[in-house]
Parts: structure tokens; sequence; C-alpha cells
């Protein structure tokens, strides 16, 4: 076992002097006044070991020994996981005595007393591989699979499986015996390093299917697919919070993992006071019993800010392969850049733009990549959908984590303040904000399928109508009402028509909050069927009064249960008003 003696201490990042061999990403424990302080290898150079401590490095002094584990940074994947929540090391937060972990403390992520009703689902003499499902057990309603571990190379066979009943996480469950004859033991419990993609699955094709999340400025206008991937930058106080809870909530996805990434410690709290109260309209019981919380506060060092967006990643990709939809949202990417910025500066690296590290963009890609719809190896199907959300200093669009994640991420949900200041919500930006995923023919075909062939030409045309809208409401301000025609009037209103029946919504309204897809599609033709309409005024003033009325009849008709007596009555006013 490689030992090491601190020669250097900058903040959280220390200098080792070792005595053997130590490799990247390797985990080591420094001794100083009784406690370990875990860290994680940064950098080799020569016998000296640059280390990123995941504590406050108060006290530490030259000379102080440590010893390295020969394993990098993992997590324990297990049955338990479930209404958890974590800190970026794993760290089960509910059994933390008072507010933070005190120095040198760590906890168990999983219960290793707690006995669970396994259900065998191989046999004596079946050939398996690597993440190949053995069992399951249930958790919060949820079939989690048992499987062969992760890191086993090659085939094995069943050499013995127990039968159903109840067993611990560390109890053996199945032993396999490789083509070489060595035996296997499998236990409930896997581990996997944080920062190495899973790679096993057969296939990763490109996403095609529809994630449906109930917010129609998505589903509709920018939709994102299950195994997806989009961010969501913005302002403080546009929505971005609101619009994860909305997304989290409704989304058709098995597991929801929320990874706070370096948020204020009041944001965190109100996601752990929050999340917990939200019903989950698919089971009709709490969200939180399919949630997983990963939260670090921005008065954490920055290597246990850093390290929190991967563990929710593997986490996320343990859950996908057992054939489940997984939906991954980090808040916030900006603050996991900041922690790289960091760590970058203290090792004197080369600074790329705004003092970032060079290789920013290769991160974020690297990372993202990591989501995916995926065909396992027995042949069913997983996924993961990531969603981050970007936090750019003072509202500005064009520094380099957003640009960097909009290289790589498909979706784009642009929040704008002026939107939000107009109590448009959710305050997308409906011109500048866009999903890659209508130009693909394999959505199109799916969408074609499950719904219309008709859908993105009409989404696409709307949208231009949108912009058309916007710049006629730039003349107006200009020239002012009377100096532009009526006819401008006209096309400017029926932008408002899309804004205001299409994309905004209520996400407190009971009905209005969540929209499913039958419906969007009635919106989509009724606002589509206005704006093919011809409208003659004679003056701006009868354009208006006709506009504002014909909106308040559409919103009135959003807050009325769908194909309801009331709904159908607002329907049969528009289409007269139409026909007149």
């Amino acid at each position: 076992m490689t030992k090491g003696t601190v020669s250097g201490v900058i903040a959280n990042m220390v200098t080792l002097a070792v005595d053997g061999p130590v490799q990247q990403g390797e985990i080591c424990y420094i001794e100083t006044g009784g406690d370990k302080l875990m860290s994680e290898v940064i950098k080799v150079l020569g016998s000296d070991v640059y280390v990123q401590v995941f504590e406050s490095t108060r006290g530490l002094r030259v000379g102080a020994p440590a010893e390295f584990t020969g394993h990098m940074l993992e997590v324990q994947l297990g049955p338990g996981m479930l209404s958890k929540n974590y800190d970026g090391l794993q760290n089960d937060l509910d059994k933390m005595e008072g507010v933070f972990l005190k120095r040198g403390q760590y906890t168990e992520p999983l219960d290793k007393e707690r006995e669970w009703d396994f259900i065998p689902l191989a046999k004596v003499g079946d050939e398996v591989e690597g993440s190949a499902w053995l069992g399951e057990v249930e958790e919060n309603s949820q079939k989690l699979k048992i499987m062969a571990p992760f890191q086993m190379e090659g085939k094995a066979k069943v050499k013995s499986i127990v039968p159903a009943g109840k067993y611990k996480i560390h109890d053996v469950v199945a032993v396999l015996v490789k083509e070489d004859g060595t035996e296997v033991k499998v236990d409930m419990v896997q581990h996997w390093p944080v920062k190495f993609a899973m790679t096993n699955y057969k296939e990763k094709p490109r996403p095609f299917k529809l994630l449906e999340t109930g917010v129609r400025t998505i589903d509709t206008f920018n939709p994102i697919v299950e195994g997806g991937t989009g961010f969501i930058p913005g302002p403080f106080g546009t929505g971005k919070t609101v619009l994860q809870h909305a997304i989290s909530k409704q989304a058709e996805a098995d597991i929801v993992i929320i990874a706070a990434c370096g948020e204020r410690a009041n944001e965190v709290v109100e996601i752990f006071t929050e999340f917990p109260e939200l019903d989950d309209p698919h089971t009709g019981r709490k969200l939180m019993e399919r949630t997983i919380i990963i939260a670090n506060t921005s008065n954490m060092p920055v290597a246990a800010r850093e390290a929190s967006v991967y563990t929710a990643m593997t986490m996320a990709e343990y859950y996908r392969s057992m054939g489940l939809r997984v939906l991954l949202m980090a808040d916030s990417t900006s603050r996991w850049a900041q922690a790289l910025r960091e760590m970058s500066n203290r090792m004197e690296e080369l600074p790329g733009p705004d003092a970032f590290p060079m290789d920013l963009g290769a991160l974020i890609s690297n990372f993202y990549g990591r989501a995916g719809y995926v065909y396992l190896n027995n042949g069913e199907v997983g996924s993961i959908t990531f969603i981050g959300t970007v936090s750019p200093a003072g509202g500005n669009l064009k520094e380099p984590v957003t640009e960097n994640t909009k290289k790589v991420a498909r979706c784009f949900y642009g929040l704008e303040q002026d939107r939000a200041d107009k109590k448009r919500y959710p305050a997308v930006n409906p011109i500048d904000s866009y999903s890659k995923y209508l130009e693909y023919p394999e959505f199109a075909d799916y969408i074609a399928k499950k719904i219309n062939d008709k859908w993105i030409p009409k989404v696409q045309a709307l949208k231009t109508r949108m912009q058309r809208g916007k710049e006629i409401a730039e003349q107006i301000n200009i020239l002012g009402d009377d100096g532009v025609p009526v006819d401008y009037h006209v096309v400017f209103w029926k932008s408002e028509i899309i804004d205001f029946v299409l994309l905004q919504q209520d996400a407190f309204d009971e009905v209005d909050a969540v929209t499913s897809l039958e419906r969007q599609e009635a919106i989509l033709d009724l606002v589509t069927e206005i704006c093919e309409t011809d409208f003659q005024f004679d003056h701006f003033e009868d354009c208006v009064a006709f506009f504002r009325k014909l909106i308040n009849l559409c919103k009135q008709m959003n807050y009325s249960q769908f194909q309801s007596e009331q709904y159908n009555d607002f329907v049969s006013q528009i289409k007269a008003m139409l026909a007149a």
C-alpha cells in the first residue's frame, strides 16, 4: 500500500511526497488531529502527487501522513437508495447529527440491516455476463434488479442461487463460475467509479421517443426525447426551479435524480422540504418515493461539488441497467464548472476563456454523453434523460459554460428576464429556444405514428409566426399603433394567441399545470386554425378588442377539464368567432 507525507497545503489542494506508485483519480486519506480526510489524486508529477481534499484542511500541517487506497472514488449501488438525501460523496445526510457532517465523518449510504424480499430471475446453469439480471427486489413499488457484477469480464454460469425469501444487501444471493473456474459470489451491492461511464449495454442508438412532460412549451414547441439532453439557462428569478419541479413531477420517468451542485444553502433546504410534499401524478403517492437527491451546498469544498454531478450520473446509469427510465436534473452545472475552474487554477494550468479550464468543452461533452437511450444485453431498453440548468453571471448567455453546453445539449430552453417580468411563465424564450430532435427523421417517424404527420410542420409554422410577430412588435414600439397597417396588428396578435394559449401555462393550477398529449394536439390544431383564418378589420382598435376577447376565451378553455361540457362550450364560442 503506497504511503505519503504532506509537503505543501494550498487551501483544499495538498501536495504529497509518495513512496510508491499512484494512479490518477485514486483516493487517499490524510491523517490530521485524529481525523482522516478523504482526498482524490488530480495530478501526478514524479514523486510529488497533488490531491484535492473533499473537506476542510484547517489545521493540516506539513509532515502529516497519508495512505492510498488503490481504488478511485466509488459509489455503493443497491436497494435502499430511493427517497434518500445524499451529499456528493454519497454520505447519507439523513443520518448525520446537526446541520453539517463533521470533518472526517462518513455515513453508510445503504442500510446493512434491512431485509429485502428477493425473487430469483436466473436459474442454475444459466450463462450470464456482467450486469445480467439475477433477481429482483421491490422498493417503493419499483422493481429493482439484482445484477451480476458490472466489472465481471467474459461469461459465467450460475452455480447456485438462493430461493425467494428475505435477505440483507450483503448476503450472498448467487454464486457464478467463470470460464477459468473462478467463483464469483454475488450480493445485492455494486461498486462503480463515478468518473467512468458504464458501458454495460449492447447498443446506444439515437434517441427518438418523445418524453412527455405535460409542459406545452416543451412537448409541443421544443420537445425532448427519452434519453435526450437539454439545458435551461436563465438569470435569477426567471423560474428555473419551478420548471424543474414541473418536469420532475410530470415527466414519464421511473426514477428521478436531483443533483443540487453548489447551490445556496437556502435553495437546498427548499428542495429537501418541497420535494417530499410533491404528489406524484403517476402513482398517486409522494414523488419523493422514486426520487434521490444529491446535494452539495456552495460552502462545501470544491472537490465535493465537482464529484456530486458524477455521483448522480453513476446512480442514473445503475438504474438504467435495470431497464428503467431515469430523469436526471442538475442544478446547476455552472457551479460544477466553477469548481473545475478553481481546481484548475490551483494547479496553475493554462486558463481558457473567463479562467475556466481549456478542456471545459470536452469535460461538459463527456458528461452529457453519458446520458442516452440504450438497448441492454438482454434486449430490454433503459434511458437517462439529462436536463441541466445553467446560471450565467448577469444573465449573459455568451459566457463559456452556456456556449460549451449549447454545443452538446440537443435542447435549449433559454429563460428570459423580460418574459418573467411580464409574468409570462414558463419564461422560456420561444424564438431563441430550440430542440434539435425536431430535425431527426427517427423522431418525425415516431410522432407521425403516435400523433400525426402534420404535427411538426404545424409547430414549425407557428415558430415562424412568433418570429414575425416579434419583428412587428418592435415596429409598433418605434412607429406607434397608427404607424403600421392594420394587417400588421393582425399578425402581431396571432403571435400573441400562440403565446397566451399554447406557451403560457399555470404551474399552480390543478388543470393547467399538466397538459396531456391529446389535449396539446387539440390546442395546437385550434391555434393553427386561428392563425390560418383571414381576419379583416377597419381599425386597429377593433383588432385589439377582438383578439383580447379571443385570448380570454382560450385561457378559460385551458382552465377547463378537457372535453368537459364547459371546455366544449368555450371551443364552440371560439369557433363561432372565427366563422363570423
